[in-house]
């Protein structure tokens, strides 16, 4: 409970409807931030998943030519898109401070958009219905769990390093099954993996809102909280991707 006695402290001197109107603007931004990477990541992931399907299946691809797709998602090229993402978000948590924030956006952005690409083979594999179907689950599950994040009165930042645990596991055992392709392995780190996600979508939602209450009306906290924002987003954007892929590998249908 310390961490939120810090918080009322932090907002003393300051009138508590100026800090519920703040916060509620923070927290717009930071899911306005979130949708509109989600979008880059759709529209990506359509257009060029689409084409991929149609590729696999020997017939003419759309907008994207086959020579590129071929390039792409079945040549050595495959590795660097796997991985980018993985490595764009350490890039982001290591620069973030030397970042403006409209720089800090436009990489949040770009990172959204290799995502998509990275992403995109699941209409090669899943049927177009189970992918909606199991999209929309996982909005449901989202906004609950962030809406349970953002009201509770339990203090959850006991949480952080043992969730924080949980995701190098499942990295490094999802790198490992690469190489394996065990399908019990996979069905494991994806049920774990749900909980994991599921638990940092509430998690992260109450350090967001934490750190607004914590930065309000203090020296040079406007300007932190705008990135703030673009990294509470992309929080919560990394945990809404990752419960709906392993949400879509333990109950989509495959084609």
């Amino acid at each position: 409970m310390a961490e939120f006695e810090t918080v009322r402290r932090a907002g003393a001197g300051v009138r508590t409807a100026d800090i519920d109107a703040g916060l509620r603007a923070h927290m717009n931004k930071v899911y306005g931030l979130m949708s509109g990477a989600m979008l880059v990541t759709g529209a990506v992931a359509y257009v060029f998943g689409v084409d991929v399907a149609a590729f696999v299946r020997g017939q003419e691809t759309g907008l994207i030519p086959s020579g590129l797709i071929e390039a792409i998602f079945f040549s050595p090229l495959k590795w660097v898109i796997m991985f980018a993402p993985l490595i764009m978000v350490f890039l982001m948590g290591g620069m973030i401070n030397r970042m403006s924030e409209a720089a800090a956006q436009v990489m949040f952005y770009a990172f959204s958009a290799v995502m998509g690409l990275s992403i995109s083979w699941i209409f090669a594999v899943f049927t177009g219905m189970s992918i909606a179907q199991t999209f929309f689950v996982t909005a449901i599950a989202f906004a609950g769990l962030s809406l349970y994040g953002y009201t509770t009165k339990r203090d959850m930042s006991a949480w952080g390093r043992f969730l924080i645990m949980g995701v190098i596991g499942l990295v490094v055992a999802s790198i490992v099954n690469i190489f394996l392709g065990s399908p019990a392995l996979m069905f494991a780190i994806s049920s774990i993996g749900v909980l994991v996600f599921a638990a940092l979508t509430a998690y992260d939602t109450q350090r967001i809102k934490n750190e607004y209450l914590m930065m309000a009306g203090q020296p040079g906290g406007e300007a932190w909280l705008g990135k703030a924002a673009i990294m509470g987003a992309l929080s919560l954007y990394i945990n809404f991707i990752n419960m709906f892929m392993m949400l879509l590998q333990l109950f989509g249908n495959r084609e």
